[in-house]
């Protein structure tokens, strides 16, 4: 991967720090009297998730200067170094793969030359196949019992 100059060092996080030095005396109710249709210009909605930008101090500029930023930093390559299975967690030598627990049955994910996500479904198969027979009381605790209560301890990651 190409090494990039800080972000803060860029010419696109320059023209993001004036702008945003205009724009700090700028008030909402300002922002709003300019642009009536603020509430539904100013937000996005995919996949069921909503962003609202409309009540921050931003405006359409703002959002043009911050892809700019976006472009000028790395995002891109690292996000398609993640895609791609190569090793980009450093703490760790390995690649990360978050990706392959949301990947649908049949799209390739290769890491070593291996795709993962076969792997990745006979493992979410397994846990489903295990909830279900917790929850039908197939599977039984110490004493034969149905199991009632779960705790579940994360690890992070």
């Amino acid at each position: 991967m190409t090494a990039h100059a800080p972000l803060d060092r860029t010419p696109a996080f320059a023209a993001l720090r004036a702008h945003a030095a205009a724009m700090q005396g700028q008030h909402l109710r300002d922002l709003f009297a300019r642009d009536a249709g603020r509430g539904t210009s100013m937000a996005h909605e995919d996949l069921g998730i909503r962003m609202d930008w409309s009540k921050q101090r931003v405006t359409a500029e703002t959002m043009r200067l911050l892809e700019a930023l976006l472009a000028e930093s790395p995002f891109a390559a690292r996000r398609a170094a993640m895609w791609a299975g190569e090793r980009i967690n450093v703490t760790e030598d390995r690649a990360v793969l978050h990706v392959a627990l949301r990947a649908p049955r049949g799209q390739v994910i290769r890491t070593g030359g291996h795709d993962v996500v076969p792997d990745v479904h006979a493992v979410l198969d397994a846990m489903a196949e295990f909830a279900d027979r917790v929850r039908s009381g197939t599977w039984t605790g110490h004493g034969g019992r149905c199991i009632r209560n779960v705790v579940n301890i994360g690890i992070g990651g």
